[in-house]
């Protein structure tokens, strides 16, 4: 069995050469662009027609079109060419402290959309560093600040040793269907009210230890991983939860939820800090990142 060739017999000079030809219109302006002989260009070309199991061009005249197959090569010569300068681009970037990769460990209770709109920001400025949103609930955020795993921690409680920068503060309130019992209570609720109900509480995903938040005092739980498994659960009318007022607008608006009125607590607000893992060390993408977070979570309100 004939081993395949380890290298292209076609070069990106080839192709630069077709893909010159083909948009400036003539071999001498493609020379020109290239910087090259209008006779280099021709020997290129004609080289690549021997080279192809079809040829690429068809002489018209003076004028050298594309042919059929040739249309097709064109398409693929140029999206070769772009990845070629993209990777030339992405390896000085990188010399240039650009990261390849940027981790962010969000607690559950973040809003998405300002982090989305920041990876835009960075998706603009430096295509080529990869970004991954690691989904995280109470311990599982300190564990993935404290063993490196990110790079930037959005968290509710920052442990000791680094530095947090403070993003606003979040309100947790108390909901329930608008089909539960609950729901037909016109009087602040005490939590011994509440005990007698079934509370949706959130999972930590940490491994090494297992942290509490919020009031859990109900004697029947039903446990989720995540506040949309949350609000589901609610909206099913299985019980009442602390959840994310950003969770929770579409839900109020359409009367599927109500909110409860509690006698016992003031209404809570959960403080959000945004820590960059190595501080002053933070690479471009980090640092950038970070900036356009700071500013795209000011519309929160400062903790109590």
């Amino acid at each position: 069995m004939p081993q395949k060739p380890t290298l292209p017999k076609i070069s990106l000079d080839q192709w630069a050469a077709l893909r010159a030809v083909v948009e400036e219109g003539s071999f001498a302006k493609a020379a020109e662009r290239l910087n090259k002989s209008q006779s280099s260009i021709s020997y290129s070309l004609g080289l690549l027609n021997q080279q192809l199991p079809v040829p690429a061009l068809q002489l018209s005249g003076r004028k050298a079109e594309l042919t059929a197959a040739g249309q097709v090569f064109y398409r693929q010569a140029c999206q070769l060419l772009d990845a070629a300068m993209a990777l030339e681009e992405g390896a000085s970037r990188l010399a240039q402290g650009w990261e390849a990769e940027v981790t962010l460990a969000l607690d559950a209770l973040v809003p998405l959309q300002p982090v989305l709109e920041a990876c835009c920001v960075l998706a603009r400025e430096n295509p080529a560093t990869r970004v991954r949103l690691l989904e995280t609930s109470l311990s599982g955020t300190d564990e993935a600040l404290l063993s490196r795993q990110c790079q930037i921690a959005i968290m509710p409680r920052v442990p000791p040793g680094f530095w947090p920068q403070p993003l606003g503060a979040i309100s947790m309130l108390p909901v329930v269907s608008a089909k539960h019992p609950l729901a037909e209570h016109h009087e602040p609720l005490s939590f011994e009210d509440l005990r007698r109900y079934r509370q949706i509480v959130l999972r930590d995903t940490g491994i090494k230890r297992e942290q509490d938040a919020g009031w859990l005092g109900a004697e029947q739980r039903l446990t989720t991983s995540h506040f949309a498994s949350s609000l589901a659960a609610v909206q099913a009318g299985l019980g009442f939860a602390f959840l994310p007022e950003h969770w929770l607008h579409d839900g109020l608006v359409q009367g599927q939820l109500r909110l409860l009125a509690l006698s016992d607590t003031e209404p809570r607000r959960v403080g959000l800090s945004l820590v960059k893992t190595d501080g002053d060390m933070a690479g471009k993408a980090t640092v950038l990142l970070a900036q356009v977070l700071l500013e795209r979570f000011k519309h929160l309100p400062a903790p109590l």
